[in-house]
């Protein structure tokens, strides 16, 4: 786990439990060692948290009474709670568990009455998705190959079962209640392509980077999809239709 990542969940963790929270308990939460612990609750003191106690004693986190609390409006409340639960319905159970951890710090932050208003939300998704064949490969580290501009090596059986072996850039991922995409740009056919996840057999981590070359394949994939979009308003006779998804504008991968 990334060091920002885990001192973020070490602030949540004492957010969440009981004050005072002993040392071991905090360990066992973050999933680090006692040492470690101790290391993490030094730097965030050294970053201007303020947690009193101490080894043996127990740690709690007193927030900046500087800092005003978080306030939404009664509609803001139940968009979030209605964006959260259509989201079981799209997402993976990673991501899915990500965005109620989430929700369920920004409601402990809430005034109470918000904070009422926020469990008690009228509005929620209760219908479930279409059944989608489930992905063979790690979501985790395709989102770490997005966020760090990784290359990738794919297993990948196209929609004509043909299946090849190739690297690709990635560049952002699509939820949809049908299936789960991956744009990239692919280095065996040199142009973007979109990927249906569960068709990847496996993926690995090359060790390389795209990330001097990401700001321009971004510009030029936005560039394109305007110049489809206006394509779109105003068609010519000569257009002919490929049939392609409306997202993105690139053919899926055959």
């Amino acid at each position: 786990m990334a060091r920002t990542d885990r001192l973020m969940r070490l602030m949540d963790v004492m957010r969440r439990l009981p004050a005072p929270v002993t040392a071991g308990r905090l360990a066992e939460e973050t999933g680090v060692s006692l040492r470690q612990l101790y290391r993490d609750i030094a730097t965030l003191r050294a970053g201007g948290a303020l947690i009193d106690g101490e080894a043996g004693l127990g740690y709690t986190l007193t927030e900046d009474p500087a800092l005003p609390p978080q306030s939404f409006s009664r509609l803001e409340i139940e968009g979030l709670r209605l964006a959260v639960d259509a989201l079981s319905g799209v997402g993976d159970s990673e991501l899915v568990d990500a965005a109620e951890n989430a929700l369920s710090r920004i409601i402990a932050t809430l005034p109470e009455r918000q904070a009422q208003q926020a469990l008690h939300a009228i509005s929620h998704s209760f219908s479930p998705g279409p059944d989608r064949k489930p992905p063979q490969v790690d979501i985790a580290t395709i989102r770490r190959a997005c966020w760090e501009e990784m290359v990738l090596e794919i297993d990948y059986t196209d929609l004509k079962d043909d299946c090849t072996t190739r690297q690709i850039w990635p560049l952002g991922m699509s939820y949809s209640q049908r299936t789960l995409m991956l744009l990239a740009y692919c280095r065996m056919r040199m142009d973007y392509r979109v990927f249906h996840v569960n068709r990847m057999a496996a993926l690995r981590l090359t060790g390389d980077s795209f990330r001097p070359r990401r700001a321009a394949l971004v510009r030029d994939y936005a560039s394109a999809r305007s110049r489809q979009h206006a394509a779109e308003k105003s068609p010519s006779p000569d257009r002919t239709d490929t049939g392609c998804d409306s997202w993105p504008p690139v053919a899926p991968d055959r």
